[in-house]
Protein backbone atom coordinates (compact mmCIF):
# COMPACT_ATOMS: atom_id res chain seq x y z
CA UNK A 1 0.00 0.00 0.00
CA UNK A 2 1.56 3.26 -0.74
CA UNK A 3 1.03 6.04 1.91
CA UNK A 4 1.84 9.36 2.40
CA UNK A 5 2.41 10.31 6.05
CA UNK A 6 0.98 13.96 7.19
CA UNK A 7 2.49 14.74 10.75
CA UNK A 8 4.49 16.87 12.74
CA UNK A 9 5.41 16.46 16.24
CA UNK A 10 6.22 13.64 18.71
CA UNK A 11 2.96 12.33 18.88
CA UNK A 12 2.78 11.39 15.12
CA UNK A 13 6.09 9.39 15.25
CA UNK A 14 4.77 6.16 17.00
CA UNK A 15 2.77 6.12 14.17
CA UNK A 16 5.06 6.91 11.21
CA UNK A 17 7.69 3.98 12.69
CA UNK A 18 5.15 1.29 13.08
CA UNK A 19 4.18 1.91 9.42
CA UNK A 20 7.96 1.82 8.72
CA UNK A 21 8.48 -1.30 10.75
CA UNK A 22 4.84 -2.75 9.01
CA UNK A 23 6.56 -2.99 5.88
CA UNK A 24 4.49 -0.51 4.46
CA UNK A 25 5.64 1.75 1.08
CA UNK A 26 5.77 4.73 2.77
CA UNK A 27 6.30 7.44 -0.51
CA UNK A 28 6.38 10.69 1.21
CA UNK A 29 6.60 12.67 4.44
CA UNK A 30 4.66 16.07 4.79
CA UNK A 31 5.31 18.01 8.02
CA UNK A 32 5.67 21.61 9.13
CA UNK A 33 8.84 23.25 7.58
CA UNK A 34 11.76 24.12 10.63
CA UNK A 35 11.44 26.39 13.09
CA UNK A 36 12.73 28.07 15.84
CA UNK A 37 12.93 26.58 18.95
CA UNK A 38 15.02 26.62 22.44
CA UNK A 39 15.99 29.70 24.03
CA UNK A 40 18.48 30.60 21.48
CA UNK A 41 15.32 30.29 18.98
CA UNK A 42 17.54 28.20 16.48
CA UNK A 43 16.18 26.92 13.26
CA UNK A 44 15.38 23.30 13.98
CA UNK A 45 13.30 20.56 12.42
CA UNK A 46 10.01 18.61 13.90
CA UNK A 47 9.72 15.73 15.12
CA UNK A 48 8.89 13.57 12.37
CA UNK A 49 11.21 15.30 9.73
CA UNK A 50 13.97 13.50 11.84
CA UNK A 51 12.52 10.79 11.98
CA UNK A 52 11.39 10.56 8.45
CA UNK A 53 15.13 11.45 7.05
CA UNK A 54 16.50 8.77 9.14
CA UNK A 55 14.81 6.10 7.31
CA UNK A 56 15.53 8.48 4.46
CA UNK A 57 11.86 8.81 3.35
CA UNK A 58 11.78 12.00 0.88
CA UNK A 59 10.47 15.23 3.50
CA UNK A 60 7.95 17.89 2.31
CA UNK A 61 7.11 21.19 3.71
CA UNK A 62 4.61 23.44 2.16
CA UNK A 63 3.72 26.67 3.82
CA UNK A 64 0.07 25.80 2.77
CA UNK A 65 -2.00 23.44 0.43
CA UNK A 66 -4.95 25.50 0.14
CA UNK A 67 -4.90 26.76 -3.55
CA UNK A 68 -1.88 25.03 -4.35
CA UNK A 69 -1.70 23.97 -7.82
CA UNK A 70 2.12 23.09 -7.87
CA UNK A 71 1.56 21.86 -3.94
CA UNK A 72 -1.21 19.61 -5.37
CA UNK A 73 0.40 18.12 -8.42
CA UNK A 74 3.67 16.97 -6.34
CA UNK A 75 1.01 15.38 -4.10
CA UNK A 76 -0.84 13.50 -6.92
CA UNK A 77 2.73 11.91 -8.29
CA UNK A 78 2.87 10.33 -5.59
CA UNK A 79 0.48 8.52 -6.92
CA UNK A 80 -0.88 7.56 -2.89
CA UNK A 81 -3.37 4.58 -2.00
CA UNK A 82 -3.89 6.26 0.90
CA UNK A 83 -2.71 9.24 3.16
CA UNK A 84 -2.51 8.91 7.22
CA UNK A 85 -2.30 11.90 9.11
CA UNK A 86 -1.27 13.15 12.75
CA UNK A 87 -1.52 15.78 14.46
CA UNK A 88 0.04 17.30 11.00
CA UNK A 89 -1.09 21.32 11.34
CA UNK A 90 -2.53 22.24 7.78
CA UNK A 91 -5.93 22.39 6.75
CA UNK A 92 -6.19 19.18 3.93
CA UNK A 93 -8.08 20.96 0.92
CA UNK A 94 -10.96 18.92 -0.53
CA UNK A 95 -8.93 18.13 -3.93
CA UNK A 96 -5.88 16.05 -1.37
CA UNK A 97 -8.65 14.85 0.84
CA UNK A 98 -10.23 12.83 -1.91
CA UNK A 99 -7.42 12.22 -4.09
CA UNK A 100 -5.54 8.86 -2.31
CA UNK A 101 -7.76 5.52 -3.57
CA UNK A 102 -9.03 4.90 0.12
CA UNK A 103 -9.05 8.89 1.37
CA UNK A 104 -7.21 10.37 3.89
CA UNK A 105 -7.79 8.84 7.68
CA UNK A 106 -6.59 10.85 10.95
CA UNK A 107 -5.30 9.43 14.01
CA UNK A 108 -6.84 11.18 16.75
CA UNK A 109 -6.13 11.55 20.14
CA UNK A 110 -10.05 11.44 21.79
CA UNK A 111 -13.06 9.33 21.76
CA UNK A 112 -14.86 10.88 18.47
CA UNK A 113 -17.43 12.42 18.74
CA UNK A 114 -15.70 13.70 22.20
CA UNK A 115 -13.21 16.39 21.94
CA UNK A 116 -13.41 17.33 18.16
CA UNK A 117 -10.78 19.80 17.78
CA UNK A 118 -6.83 21.31 19.03
CA UNK A 119 -6.65 20.46 22.65
CA UNK A 120 -7.90 16.48 23.29
CA UNK A 121 -5.61 15.23 25.82
CA UNK A 122 -5.41 18.66 27.79
CA UNK A 123 -9.32 19.15 27.57
CA UNK A 124 -10.37 15.39 28.83
CA UNK A 125 -8.05 15.52 32.00
CA UNK A 126 -8.76 19.33 32.92
CA UNK A 127 -12.81 18.27 32.49
CA UNK A 128 -12.58 15.13 34.64
CA UNK A 129 -13.33 12.37 31.96
CA UNK A 130 -12.46 8.75 33.50
CA UNK A 131 -11.44 7.72 29.90
CA UNK A 132 -9.74 9.02 27.19
CA UNK A 133 -8.57 7.08 23.66
CA UNK A 134 -7.84 6.98 19.83
CA UNK A 135 -10.30 7.11 17.02
CA UNK A 136 -8.79 6.35 13.16
CA UNK A 137 -11.17 8.21 11.50
CA UNK A 138 -12.11 8.81 7.68
CA UNK A 139 -11.51 12.50 7.50
CA UNK A 140 -14.33 14.74 5.25
CA UNK A 141 -14.21 18.39 4.94
CA UNK A 142 -15.43 18.86 8.71
CA UNK A 143 -13.28 19.37 12.05
CA UNK A 144 -13.18 15.75 13.16
CA UNK A 145 -16.71 15.28 11.50
CA UNK A 146 -15.56 12.16 9.60
CA UNK A 147 -17.07 8.31 10.17
CA UNK A 148 -14.70 6.35 12.44
CA UNK A 149 -13.34 2.84 11.57
CA UNK A 150 -11.57 2.13 15.26
CA UNK A 151 -11.52 3.08 18.31
CA UNK A 152 -10.54 2.11 21.60
CA UNK A 153 -9.88 3.44 25.20
CA UNK A 154 -7.66 3.68 28.16
CA UNK A 155 -8.59 5.25 31.14
CA UNK A 156 -7.55 8.31 32.96
CA UNK A 157 -6.46 8.04 36.64
CA UNK A 158 -6.17 10.99 39.70
CA UNK A 159 -2.41 11.13 38.59
CA UNK A 160 -2.60 11.33 34.53
CA UNK A 161 -0.87 14.32 33.10
CA UNK A 162 -1.09 15.91 29.84
CA UNK A 163 2.40 13.97 28.75
CA UNK A 164 2.10 10.37 30.34
CA UNK A 165 -1.50 10.49 28.24
CA UNK A 166 0.29 12.04 25.04
CA UNK A 167 2.64 9.05 25.26
CA UNK A 168 -0.05 5.99 25.73
CA UNK A 169 -1.91 7.90 23.08
CA UNK A 170 0.89 8.12 20.56
CA UNK A 171 1.42 4.40 21.05
CA UNK A 172 -2.20 3.38 20.63
CA UNK A 173 -2.43 5.67 17.68
CA UNK A 174 0.73 3.39 15.90
CA UNK A 175 -1.45 0.64 16.47
CA UNK A 176 -4.67 1.08 15.61
CA UNK A 177 -3.04 2.46 12.30
CA UNK A 178 -1.91 -0.80 11.46
CA UNK A 179 -5.20 -2.63 12.71
CA UNK A 180 -6.99 -0.62 9.97
CA UNK A 181 -4.92 -0.98 7.28
CA UNK A 182 -5.19 -4.83 7.94
CA UNK A 183 -8.64 -4.21 7.70
CA UNK A 184 -8.92 -2.08 4.69
CA UNK A 185 -6.74 -4.58 3.16
CA UNK A 186 -8.54 -7.79 4.21
CA UNK A 187 -11.66 -6.21 3.20
CA UNK A 188 -11.58 -3.16 0.35
CA UNK A 189 -15.24 -2.70 1.18
CA UNK A 190 -15.08 -2.07 5.11
CA UNK A 191 -17.17 0.93 5.71
CA UNK A 192 -16.30 3.73 8.88
CA UNK A 193 -19.36 4.30 11.15
CA UNK A 194 -20.55 7.78 10.79
CA UNK A 195 -20.22 9.68 14.11
CA UNK A 196 -23.00 10.58 16.35
CA UNK A 197 -23.18 14.48 15.60
CA UNK A 198 -25.22 15.30 18.74
CA UNK A 199 -23.04 14.43 21.23
CA UNK A 200 -20.30 16.43 19.93
CA UNK A 201 -18.09 18.66 22.06
CA UNK A 202 -15.23 20.54 20.87
CA UNK A 203 -11.80 20.99 22.49
CA UNK A 204 -10.87 24.93 21.71
CA UNK A 205 -7.05 26.20 21.12
CA UNK A 206 -5.48 26.89 24.15
CA UNK A 207 -3.77 29.87 25.48
CA UNK A 208 -1.23 31.35 28.37
CA UNK A 209 -4.35 32.92 30.21
CA UNK A 210 -6.10 29.16 30.43
CA UNK A 211 -3.24 28.61 32.88
CA UNK A 212 -4.22 30.99 35.53
CA UNK A 213 -5.38 29.33 38.89
CA UNK A 214 -8.60 30.99 40.22
CA UNK A 215 -7.96 29.51 43.74
CA UNK A 216 -12.37 29.80 44.18
CA UNK A 217 -12.09 27.11 42.33
CA UNK A 218 -11.89 23.33 43.98
CA UNK A 219 -9.01 21.78 44.59
CA UNK A 220 -10.05 19.10 42.80
CA UNK A 221 -10.61 21.05 39.68
CA UNK A 222 -7.29 22.88 40.31
CA UNK A 223 -5.03 19.51 40.28
CA UNK A 224 -6.32 18.62 36.87
CA UNK A 225 -5.94 21.89 35.49
CA UNK A 226 -1.96 21.68 36.80
CA UNK A 227 -1.96 17.96 35.52
CA UNK A 228 -3.64 19.16 31.92
CA UNK A 229 -1.79 22.38 31.19
CA UNK A 230 1.84 21.05 31.89
CA UNK A 231 3.94 21.45 30.22
CA UNK A 232 1.94 23.91 27.98
CA UNK A 233 0.58 26.59 28.33
CA UNK A 234 1.96 25.71 32.45
CA UNK A 235 -0.36 26.90 34.99
CA UNK A 236 0.51 30.09 37.32
CA UNK A 237 -0.23 32.53 40.22
CA UNK A 238 1.18 35.32 41.73
CA UNK A 239 3.19 35.03 45.42
CA UNK A 240 3.85 38.39 46.69
CA UNK A 241 4.01 39.87 43.33
CA UNK A 242 5.60 37.00 42.10
CA UNK A 243 5.15 35.11 38.82
CA UNK A 244 4.95 31.56 40.24
CA UNK A 245 4.29 28.69 38.27
CA UNK A 246 3.00 25.22 40.16
CA UNK A 247 3.82 22.20 37.93
CA UNK A 248 2.70 19.73 40.53
CA UNK A 249 0.42 19.09 43.25
CA UNK A 250 -1.93 16.74 45.03
CA UNK A 251 -5.05 17.06 46.97
CA UNK A 252 -4.54 16.87 50.71
CA UNK A 253 -7.47 15.27 53.15
CA UNK A 254 -7.69 18.49 55.24
CA UNK A 255 -10.59 21.20 55.35
CA UNK A 256 -9.86 24.43 55.52
CA UNK A 257 -12.68 27.65 56.07
CA UNK A 258 -10.07 29.80 54.91
CA UNK A 259 -10.18 32.62 52.47
CA UNK A 260 -9.42 30.98 48.93
CA UNK A 261 -5.96 31.36 47.82
CA UNK A 262 -4.50 31.54 51.57
CA UNK A 263 -1.38 29.45 52.78
CA UNK A 264 -2.57 27.69 55.43
CA UNK A 265 0.65 25.53 55.95
CA UNK A 266 4.33 26.06 56.19
CA UNK A 267 4.65 22.68 53.78
CA UNK A 268 2.60 25.31 51.22
CA UNK A 269 -0.94 23.74 51.75
CA UNK A 270 -3.44 26.44 49.89
CA UNK A 271 -6.80 26.61 50.61
CA UNK A 272 -9.42 26.43 47.32
CA UNK A 273 -13.09 26.25 46.52
CA UNK A 274 -15.46 23.74 48.37
CA UNK A 275 -13.05 23.93 51.24
CA UNK A 276 -11.03 22.12 49.86
CA UNK A 277 -6.99 21.86 50.52
CA UNK A 278 -4.37 21.81 47.48
CA UNK A 279 -0.45 21.03 48.63
CA UNK A 280 2.34 22.15 46.12
CA UNK A 281 4.74 19.72 45.40
CA UNK A 282 6.34 21.03 42.35
CA UNK A 283 6.80 24.99 41.62
CA UNK A 284 8.77 27.51 39.66
CA UNK A 285 9.50 31.05 40.77
CA UNK A 286 10.00 33.79 38.07
CA UNK A 287 13.85 33.96 37.34
CA UNK A 288 14.51 30.50 39.26
CA UNK A 289 14.85 26.85 38.29
CA UNK A 290 11.96 24.40 38.70
CA UNK A 291 12.17 22.71 41.89
CA UNK A 292 10.29 20.25 44.32
CA UNK A 293 8.54 21.84 47.38
CA UNK A 294 11.27 20.62 50.24
CA UNK A 295 13.89 22.33 48.18
CA UNK A 296 11.84 25.42 47.60
CA UNK A 297 11.00 25.88 51.41
CA UNK A 298 14.64 25.69 52.06
CA UNK A 299 15.35 28.91 50.22
CA UNK A 300 11.95 30.71 50.96
CA UNK A 301 10.53 32.16 53.67
CA UNK A 302 6.76 31.62 53.28
CA UNK A 303 4.81 33.24 55.58
CA UNK A 304 1.32 31.68 56.73
CA UNK A 305 -1.53 33.71 55.66
CA UNK A 306 0.31 34.71 52.24
CA UNK A 307 -2.39 35.29 49.97
CA UNK A 308 -1.99 33.61 46.17
CA UNK A 309 -3.82 35.54 43.54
Amino acid sequence: MRIVFMGTPDFAVPALQALYQAGHEIVAVYCQPPRPAGRGRKITPCAVQNIAEQLDIPVFSPIKLKNQPKEFEQFASFNPDIAIVAAYGLILPEEILTLPKLGCINIHASLLPRWRGASPIQTAIWSGDQKSGVSIMQMDKGLDTGAVYIEKSIPITKKTTTQILHDQLAQLGGELILETLSELTENPNSKPVPQLSGLATYARQLTKEDGKIDWNQSAESIDRQIRALTPWPGTFCFLEGKLLKILKAELSSQSSMAESGTIIHPDFYVACGKNQVLKILELQLTGKKKMPINEFLKGYHLKLNTKLV
